[in-house]
């Protein structure tokens, strides 16, 4: 049986999003290639080895998990193998995420002399949005009237709406104007079709250098710089989280730990005695 096709199929079946669809199936395929066995004829001894040899890397938990989930997926979803694969999770990091100050913000623009390349740059950290959000885009999601935009599914396949800062409303129909996009067209064209993640992921890295950020700088740094900012600026919880498209507050509330203590309306005990 051809293992990552079916798997693929009933991912696709579950709406399982592409990424994880793509994901899963290079784990699986390496975990095949490591144990040379029949998919039938695997065992959890196998499963247990090939983790370990995984953990000898020193691997981030996050990729020793989707490792384990890819693979009980495939075990217990596609081959029907009934035996308890009782191997925890790996647990999550509790490391900080990166993000930049305003000023750090204010440079990385700076350097971007493409007006497409800053657009898309400055969409991303104006509205939070994830890299593969943005790119996907098409001018019918956006109101510009209005201020608002829509993702539509994006993570855990779900739409949500973002704002659209007054400051890039007019550089939205001036490019959309210029490039003579229909309604129905992506907001950000590539060659065949939108551009690329890949593609933004490039430009911010080079201006994360010309800016000489001493940080690791991505797109994805943008958006815990939007939320970080919002919390900083006295945005509740609760619209932050609705804006950010999180299930759960305590996955919001992490921005709140980033944001300087000096811009948060508290004071030390020791002032009070």
């Amino acid at each position: 049986m051809d293992l990552i096709l079916n798997m693929q199929k009933e991912m696709s079946r579950r709406r399982y999003s592409q990424r994880t669809v793509d994901s899963y199936s290079d784990c699986v395929t390496k975990f095949l290639e490591f144990s040379k066995k029949t998919p039938r004829k695997i065992t959890k001894k196998d499963v247990r080895l090939y983790l370990t040899k995984l953990d000898e890397r020193n691997l981030a938990s996050s990729t020793m998990n989707v490792y384990l989930q890819a693979i009980r997926f495939a075990l217990e979803n596609i081959l029907n193998k009934h035996f308890i694969l009782r191997i925890p999770l790996s647990k999550k990091s509790k490391r900080l995420p990166d993000f930049l100050t305003k000023k750090e913000v204010k440079q990385l623009f700076s350097v971007i002399k493409n007006k497409k390349h800053l657009l898309v740059v400055k969409l991303i950290y104006s509205a939070g949005l994830r890299v593969g959000e943005a790119v996907k885009l098409r001018i019918r999601d956006l109101d510009l009237e209005s201020g608002i935009g829509k993702v539509v599914q994006g993570k855990g396949n779900k739409d949500r709406m973002f704002i659209i800062a007054k400051s890039i409303r007019k550089e939205l129909q001036h490019y959309i104007y210029s490039e003579k996009l229909d309604f129905g067209d992506f907001l950000f064209q590539g060659r065949r079709t939108h551009f690329s993640v890949r593609s933004v992921q490039e430009v911010v890295k080079k201006a994360g250098k010309r800016s000489k950020i001493p940080k690791n700088v991505h797109p994805h740094v943008l958006r815990h710089s939007f939320a970080t900012h919002l919390i900083e600026d006295n945005c509740s919880l609760s619209t932050l989280q609705l804006l950010m498209g999180h299930k759960s507050p305590e996955t919001t509330m992490v921005y709140v730990h980033l944001a300087k203590l000096s811009s948060l309306d508290v004071t030390s005990p020791l002032d009070g005695l």
